[in-house]
């Protein structure tokens, strides 16, 4: 209800007021969304933290992983 409140008084204010208001909002707006990273950015750091000089585990070894996972959960 806040919301409709405020579109009607913004409604009511002169044009330079309103056009005021839209710069004062637009401004308050560009601080947040420079805070927000960059999704390709954190891919590709998230990359990073996910290298390691270990080759990656067969399908064995990822199957005994696996099942060593079930006995510990369903069996202990």
């Amino acid at each position: 209800m806040l919301l409709q409140k405020l579109k009607e008084q913004a409604r009511h204010l002169s044009v330079s007021d309103r056009l005021a208001l839209v710069s004062d909002i637009i401004e308050s707006l560009k601080g947040n969304l420079n805070l927000q990273p960059n999704r390709k950015t954190l891919i590709n750091q998230m990359r990073g933290l996910l290298k390691t000089d270990q080759p990656p585990p067969t399908d064995a070894q990822v199957e005994a992983m696996l099942e060593e996972h079930r006995v510990e959960k369903y069996l202990k």
